[in-house]
């Protein structure tokens, strides 16, 4: 299998002469640890999956690699043998193969299809006392969900897994995301209810990465071809859907029909491209397991009198050091998690030296003059880092652009306090609440991003001295 894909076409990896020869000592080792250990050196530096077998040549542990001689290799490191969750089986690895993928994200579906079928015993062993998590389709729906659950609906559902890892099935979710555009919201859209032609969508909608079925933008029909193409492509079907897309593209050429056939031959772009749409860590959502991103939602909604639970928040930040450069950060959580497309980075520019005053309320009339020059979405809470006076500032930025804002709040780090706008006694809300672990997670991400961007930037000042 090694040499030889799963479906019995010949593997694109060339070895060189030194694999080679490392995979002819292979061969002449008789199967064991040692075996194992000279045979993955020949597997090639590409995405994939590994399979290790025991001596009686049954799979006990497969897993998925975006370069699977470097990840299949860590095995037989010294460290593996340490490691709590890998020392007490490594030892019956006897033989080990691999199937290429075009891309980390096709790894992480085969990996899930073959756990499934397989169940080997040494996949059973879970990081926490929670399920497996797996990519939820509704089908009962004028316009279906996709969504990442631990709790698994009986009915009306099209399920895919369990996945290993929460956050590498969010990364790929976000990625397929930009191909197929569905949607992850919890909205009850019905296709003959009129209301949602004035519907505003999220922001979703506004950077491509979603149809907008909650503004109508899109058919019934049309939103579950796109849904079912999905669906092909997570049951494996990559290759025949590529041919389907093209034929549908040149006869929707053939008809006049050139949108059409411009938005399928940019799909088609997409996916022949996958392995180039950014390492799944690059989108993975990191897995906080002492926040529960619903009931933070909930809880906010409730503790700021909103009428809705929030979809998005966005969190400002802003970093310098000794009166040098002075940098901001914007991050974006949509349901709760990081949706890190939607991260931005500013330059302050119009003020000197430290005052964090004047840098925020350029950064916000900055960002919110845009949105609203371009008719963008607002998130639903703005979570500016710091107190009260960073807080009037950022609302001094929509009063002199003219713009209403949406809920503005600060987090102030000492005592964790939440100032509101017009409300002189902040809000303390309980060291154990969702809401504010929620505010937390914006808070320290936004804070992160901006100490990042200012050390990119101070490190790129050092080198060009």
């Amino acid at each position: 299998m090694d040499e030889k894909r799963k479906d019995g076409k010949e593997s694109n990896s060339v070895p060189s002469e030194e694999t080679t020869a490392a995979a002819n000592g292979a061969q002449s080792e008789p199967l064991g640890f040692a075996h194992a250990a000279v045979k993955v050196k020949t597997f090639p530096q590409t995405p994939g999956v590994y399979l290790m077998k025991d001596i009686a040549g049954r799979v006990i542990y497969v897993g998925k690699a975006k370069n699977l001689r470097s990840r299949a290799g860590s095995y037989f490191l010294k460290a593996a043998a340490e490691d709590a969750r890998t020392a007490g089986w490594i030892g019956d690895i006897a033989d080990i193969d691999f199937m290429d993928c075009d891309s980390e994200v096709d790894a992480l579906l085969m990996e899930s299809r073959l756990i499934k079928d397989i169940q080997p015993k040494n996949n059973k062993e879970l990081k926490d006392d929670k399920t497996f998590p797996y990519l939820m389709i509704t089908t009962r729906e004028d316009f279906p969900r996709v969504e990442v659950t631990r709790e698994p609906k009986a009915k009306g559902v099209k399920l895919y897994g369990p996945f290993p890892s929460a956050g590498a099935l969010r990364g790929a979710i976000q990625v397929l995301q930009r191909i197929f555009k569905f949607r992850t919201c919890s909205l009850d859209i019905a296709e003959a209810d009129e209301q949602w032609k004035w519907f505003r969508p999220c922001l979703l909608a506004s950077i491509n990465q979603c149809t907008a079925p909650c503004n109508l933008r899109i058919s019934k029909d049309e939103y579950r071809r796109d849904i079912k193409r999905l669906q092909t492509f997570l049951d494996g079907g990559k290759k025949r859907l590529l041919k389907e897309m093209r034929d549908e593209m040149m006869a929707a050429s053939k008809q006049l029909d050139f949108e059409r056939a411009a938005v399928l031959r940019d799909e088609l772009k997409m996916l022949e491209r996958l392995e180039e749409r950014g390492e799944l860590d690059t989108h993975a959502q990191p897995e906080v397991f002492y926040i529960d991103p619903k009931k933070g939602l909930a809880g906010l909604r409730k503790v700021l009198g909103l009428s809705e639970t929030p979809r998005v928040i966005e969190g400002m930040d802003i970093a310098h050091l000794g009166g040098g450069e002075t940098v901001a950060s914007l991050v974006q959580f949509i349901d709760g998690l990081p949706f890190k497309p939607g991260y931005r980075r500013f330059k302050i520019k119009d003020v000197d030296g430290i005052d964090d005053f004047r840098s925020m309320y350029e950064v916000v009339s900055r960002r919110f003059r845009r949105l609203s020059d371009e008719s963008e979405a607002f998130p639903d809470i703005l979570l500016i880092d710091g107190g009260k006076g960073q807080l009037n500032s950022a609302m001094a930025a929509f009063r002199d652009q003219e713009i209403t804002p949406p809920t503005v709040i600060s987090l102030a780090k000492r005592e964790e306090e939440i100032f509101r706008p017009g409300i002189s006694e902040p809000l303390r809300l309980s060291k154990n609440s969702f809401a504010l672990r929620l505010l937390q997670y914006v808070r320290d991400e936004s804070h992160r991003f901006a100490q990042h961007y200012h050390h990119m930037l101070r490190n790129k000042s050092t080198f060009q001295r």
